[in-house]
């Protein structure tokens, strides 16, 4: 059993306020405040409860002793490293931690391996990691060492104040030089490892610009104003210029069998204790320059 403490939560209901805080999903949360594994102020209450700035949060955590999670040398490439915090480039084609269905290396036991502490508040299979990126897609993540810097840095990715960029080599040329793509994105009904756009869905809103034009295709910059799941790929996807590789919500078959084609280049946020931003860019990986010189 891991126990973890959150406190200053903003006004808001307890699960809504979880949901922003954990990589979790509201049915998850649900059930565990239901079971008393969430508590505010040592006591059970509702997933409705009404939090204020003075409750104290508590979360039990039960992990599945089945999955062994042992520290791996991956030799990650850390961008940043201080007391509080890490920027990791993820490399294309590692997972970011493991899980039930996924038992190989993940990005979680390389940190494990080179990090002497991680924050606790996701558990311990998904120690520090504050947001994700698809497996094969590149680029800079954000890592906890602290709790607090967990739980302040996840307030500002909830406030939308961590800003994302990055590359896509997209099928298709623009006539404009840019856009802003304004759709809900929901969990697509006909399948449960897709996310679509839905009415029904979450607020999503992905501004992009035209770098590059070829022939058959275009290299994009993209910013999130969000960050849903499979944002940038269900959005290219849904104007019709999906990412080059991306065997979900690409073109069928995929143009390009290496993965897709997206890079988070740039991670731009406030450091939770110092309040100093901090703003961090990495270059085009290798597997973008080998695509574009062979067009």
């Amino acid at each position: 059993m891991n126990k973890t403490i959150l406190t200053n939560p903003k006004v808001m209901r307890l699960d809504h306020y979880l949901v922003s805080m954990l990589d979790e999903s509201r049915s998850v949360i649900t059930k565990r405040i239901k079971e008393g594994l969430i508590t505010v102020n040592q006591k059970k209450v509702k997933p409705g409860f009404m939090l204020s700035p003075t409750d104290t949060i508590e979360l039990e955590v039960v992990e599945d002793k089945r999955l062994g999670l042992e520290p791996v040398n991956l030799n990650l490439d850390i961008i940043y490293e201080d007391e509080h915090l890490l920027v990791v480039n993820k490399p294309k084609g590692l997972v970011v931690h493991p899980a039930s269905s996924y038992k190989d290396a993940t990005l979680v036991h390389g940190l494990l391996y080179q990090m002497d502490q991680l924050s606790t508040i996701n558990g311990v299979f998904r120690p520090g990691i504050i947001h994700r990126i698809d497996k094969d897609t590149s680029g800079l993540l954000l890592v906890a060492k602290t709790n607090i810097a967990h739980q302040k840095l996840s307030q500002d990715l909830a406030n939308h104040l961590v800003q994302r960029r990055y590359y896509a080599f997209v099928h298709g040329t623009f006539l404009e030089q840019k856009g802003k793509i304004d759709a809900p994105i929901g969990r697509d009904p006909k399948s449960r490892i897709k996310m679509t756009v839905l009415a029904s869905g979450k607020h999503a809103v992905t501004h992009f610009e035209v770098v590059e034009q070829f022939k058959k295709y275009t290299l994009v910059r993209c910013k999130l104003e969000t960050g849903r799941t499979h944002q940038i790929r269900v959005h290219m996807a849904y104007i019709h210029h999906p990412i080059v590789g991306d065997t979900i919500y690409g073109l069928k078959p995929p143009h390009y069998d290496n993965g897709q084609l997206l890079h988070a280049y740039k991670l731009t946020f406030t450091h939770p204790i110092t309040k100093k931003v901090m703003d961090f860019e990495v270059p085009l990986p290798q597997f973008f320059d080998d695509f574009k010189n062979s067009l």
